[in-house]
């Protein structure tokens, strides 16, 4: 029997030999034939390896293989032995070669002539899609990234998860994929792989049910499941009889709804109360969005005091083919208040004020989200209990909360404070600002080296950096590196640059005037300095914080406006004084486009020659948030047959305006694009030379043209934005906007001008409405110049004056963030606005507004700046109809103030 095992055994040893190295004639050479007797495999021989080769190669490189195989000309091996199996291992390893044997070509001697016999496993040329669209094709590209790769399972495995995730993602849970492997006949050795995709139809959520929460209503659970949402469904009616009738749900599927036992009145009203049209969330099921909305639903209860809620169990089950429920039991638990409120280890400050900073009192309800906001930071209000440390030095202040004890239904609260040492600023760095010179980002901080670490000064830069609009607010991070023994720390802006510089490329229908197309470039980060370094120029010199504004507007020869402004915010370089200058020219003509005699020629004009030079300072006091801009301004009005346009008693003439500008403003919101947080309130003032108390020569009845020869006013425009988020929400902002603005004289002897007047209505863009010498208001939800004093009457013999003297305009939005991506930042809103505009102050009225209302959408891209459309419903008849103004859209272009 033992012998029999040991014959068994070299049989088997001696054919595993073979498998790993053969000794004769390859297939791909034909050298002289070795006697395999001359091995003797019971007693394995040393050799050296006179010569590698390889063969059996398409791509792979023949030295790298055998390089690869870990065996080298003048080793010695042993034959058999570990050498060969290991470098059958080593070739295997690599997952590119499909089959590999070792053979032995030649033996001379102690020399041996080996040769790796290898057949290379293919590669995926190509990835074809089918049952996709191209949008869904180009976003699986990024998903599926094998091309090149060499074809393994486990490669086309995990491309197909990842295609399925995809779909996953988008509330495709019945995706099907089929992997195809078709040869390349175009390439050597490759394949092309094709995904046969089948979404098959998006599983939406049918009904989610809530058990064991007898002190929150079903409802305000499921608010808190944010992205997963119920799908209107037809059992809806079914839980109307049941709460109605407190009939069960059996009851109701053996019977039809009978409007004798249910009014159609109380099922109007349960309807109006509990279901409500969901336009903003999808009803589709997304794994990882449910595990994030089942965490909301746990913090939505802890804080309303439910310390010890918890998910007993949840269960996801098929309704049908493309519709699921979802079953949630909860356990609530006791609710708990606070009670005693203690504090351990603080010096500096006494408990009673750090208690009122807190801001929670005894019997509170237990809300420990709220308690760690008050405690670390509160983003709304700043003055949580940190901010008293570490406004002034102590960064390395920290406060822990600990529950002490627990009764029935109250818990006693330990606030252990560490307050450590008064912290020193050692040095303030930035990197990430590639094109933006440093000292243009260095003048925006407030924190210094030096100073006292001052967190109120850190959130303040991030805020002052975020408004240059040079980098990405939502990527600045200041890299703090504290020094506990030394009491420093070292500071480092971490900033990532985006596109700032604008091209504005559009065209907007002005109404008499056709079609009229806008170029415009705007250079946020341009330098005067670096003109002649050419190094610089991107595509025109950047890097200093200046901003050069061109702008171009034309239909033709009806109307063009020509413009270009240079503004310098740090003129001096040490202080944030901006120093800017514009100039523009605009010209507006009739031209006969009807008369067969006259046809082209040029019926009048009017045109406006001005120029600005300004001055603007920031200033500490009220606070640090105020600044103040002064600036004067000299236009030249000109017109030919254009006069009672406006309101004058001659059409032709020329008038000229020196105006003194003055502007106070306070800014404190947290982004630019879409704010947050914070506030923006402005006022202005522009007032003209008395030039009627000066000339004895001028009263009331010296003519219109000797009157208006120089313009004589003071107008006083007030602008205030206001930005609050919605329950914590970063995405959910509130708006509330109030303008209102006056023109006066001073005095009786000219009285109101007729130019710089008020026009209302409409988008609010100065290129639709074309009213050069107004000052344009938008109102959506009426056409542009519609709400506008004075606006039937131009032209006539005896004309009133064009435009408003007093307005007031209120605005309220609700804005909600799509997509914070700097490259495409979106939004959407909800707006209700009411606004008026009267000839006269014996008019004027400020309950006496139109009302609208609507939605709109906005789109930031940095080449292109503010996008939107708007479509607005107006409430209300505008000057000379009794019709309401009804549906309109609008188009947007920039920030629109007013």
């Amino acid at each position: 029997m033992k012998r029999s095992l040991l014959i068994l055994f070299c049989l088997i040893w001696t054919t595993a030999a073979t498998a790993q190295i053969r000794l004769g004639q390859s297939r791909y050479t034909s050298p002289k034939p070795v006697n395999i007797l001359e091995l003797n495999y019971s007693k394995p021989q040393t050799y050296r390896i006179a010569e590698i080769k390889a063969v059996g190669l398409s791509t792979l490189d023949e030295n790298a293989i055998i390089s690869l195989s870990g065996l080298k000309v003048d080793d010695r091996i042993e034959v058999p032995g570990d050498a060969i199996s290991g470098a059958l291992k080593k070739l295997w390893g690599q997952g590119i070669i499909g089959d590999v044997q070792i053979l032995v070509t030649k033996i001379e001697g102690e020399d041996i002539y080996l040769l790796l016999d290898l057949t290379e496993r293919p590669r995926f040329s190509r990835v074809e899609f089918t049952g996709v669209n191209k949008t869904q094709e180009s976003e699986l590209r990024d998903k599926v990234n094998i091309r090149g790769r060499v074809v393994r399972e486990d490669v086309m495995n995990t491309a197909q998860r990842n295609i399925e995730k995809y779909y996953l993602d988008k509330g495709f849970l019945n995706t099907e994929v089929k992997v195809v492997q078709v040869r390349d006949t175009t390439l050597p050795n490759s394949v092309k792989l094709r995904f046969d995709v089948d979404p098959k139809t998006k599983v939406k959520i049918n009904e989610i049910r809530i058990f064991g929460n007898d002190e929150i209503a079903d409802s305000r659970v499921k608010k808190k499941l944010k992205k997963t949402k119920e799908h209107a469904r037809v059992s809806v009616f079914r839980d109307i009889y049941s709460r109605l009738t407190s009939a069960s749900a059996s009851d109701y599927a053996n019977a039809a709804f009978r409007t004798d036992s249910v009014s159609q009145e109380s099922v109007k009203t349960y309807i109006n109360k509990n279901f409500k049209l969901n336009f903003f969330n999808g009803s589709k099921y997304i794994p990882k969005e449910y595990r994030n909305d089942k965490e909301n639903v746990l913090n939505f209860y802890q804080s309303r005091g439910f310390r010890d809620v918890k998910i007993l169990e949840d269960s996801v089950y098929k309704f049908n083919e493309e519709k699921i429920n979802i079953d949630i039991e909860v356990e609530e638990g006791q609710k708990y208040y606070y009670r005693n409120i203690t504090f351990e280890g603080n010096f500096i400050h006494p408990d009673d004020v750090l208690l009122t900073r807190l801001g929670i009192r005894k019997g509170d309800v237990y809300d420990k989200e709220k308690l760690d906001t008050r405690l670390n930071y509160d983003p709304q209000k700043g003055d949580d209990v940190s901010s008293l440390y570490q406004d002034n030095g102590y960064l390395f202040f920290n406060i822990d909360p600990v529950e002490v004890n627990v009764v029935g239904d109250s818990i006693d609260m330990e606030m252990r404070v560490f307050e450590g040492p008064q912290v020193t600023v050692n040095s303030v760095k930035i990197k990430g600002n590639e094109r933006t010179s440093d000292h243009v980002v260095m003048r925006e901080i407030r924190i210094l080296p030096g100073q006292k670490f001052d967190r109120s000064l850190l959130v303040r830069t991030i805020r002052e950096l975020s408004q240059l609009g040079y980098f990405d607010p939502e990527k600045i991070n200041p890299d703090l590196r504290p020094n506990f023994e030394a009491a420093t720390v070292d500071i480092t802006f971490e900033l990532e640059e985006r596109p700032n510089d604008q091209i504005e490329l559009s065209g907007g229908w002005g109404g008499f005037y056709g079609f009229v197309g806008t170029v415009g470039l705007v250079f946020n980060n341009f330098s005067l300095k670096n003109v002649r370094n050419f190094d610089k120029w991107d595509p025109l010199p950047v890097g200093d914080g200046q901003k050069l504004s061109l702008r171009v507007q034309a239909n033709g020869r009806s109307f063009q406006n020509y413009s270009v402004s240079l503004t310098e915010p740090w003129f001096g370089g040490k202080k944030p004084n901006a120093l800017s200058f514009s100039f523009n020219h605009s010209v507006q003509r009739q031209v006969d486009f009807f008369s067969q005699n006259n046809f082209g020629n040029e019926l009048g004009f009017f045109k406006i020659t001005g120029a600005t030079l300004g001055l603007a300072r920031r200033v500490t006091w009220p606070d640090d948030n105020f600044s103040i801009s002064n600036s004067i301004q000299f236009q030249i009005y000109e017109f030919d047959q254009f006069g009672t346009s406006f309101g004058l008693s001659y059409p032709t003439g020329k008038s000229n305006s020196l105006t003194f500008n003055n502007t106070i403003s306070r800014n404190n919101v947290d982004n630019p694009i879409y704010p947050r947080f914070g506030s923006n309130i402005t006022l202005s003032t522009s007032l003209t030379p008395p030039y009627s108390s000066l000339n004895k020569n001028i009263d009331g009845e010296t003519a219109d043209e000797e009157k208006f020869k120089w313009l004589e006013y003071h107008k006083w425009m007030f602008d205030a934005s206001i930005y609050t988020p919605l329950f914590g929400s970063q995405k959910l902002v509130a708006s509330a906007r109030a303008h209102m603005g006056f023109l006066g004289s001073y005095g009786d002897k000219i009285g109101m001008i007729p130019l710089e007047r008020f026009v209302m209505g409409g988008d609010g863009m100065t290129f639709n409405n074309f009213a050069l010498g107004q000052e344009i208001i938008g109102l959506r939800g009426y056409e542009n110049q519609s709400i506008t004093p004075g606006r039937d009457t131009r032209g006539t013999e005896n004309p009133d004056p064009y435009g408003g003297i007093v307005y007031n305009k209120y605005v309220m939005e609700l804005r909600f963030l799509v997509s914070p991506n700097p490259s495409a930042t979106i939004f959407l809103l909800g707006f209700a606005e009411a606004g008026n505009n009267w000839g006269s102050y014996r008019d004027f009225n400020p309950y006496d507004l139109k009302k609208s209302a609507g939605l709109g959408a906005r789109i930031f891209m940095p080449a292109f700046g503010l996008l939107g459309v708007d479509w607005g419903y107006g409430f209300d008849a505008i000057p000379g109809s009794n019709q309401r103004s009804g549906a309109q859209f609008h188009f947007t272009i920039g920030q629109q103030f007013r």
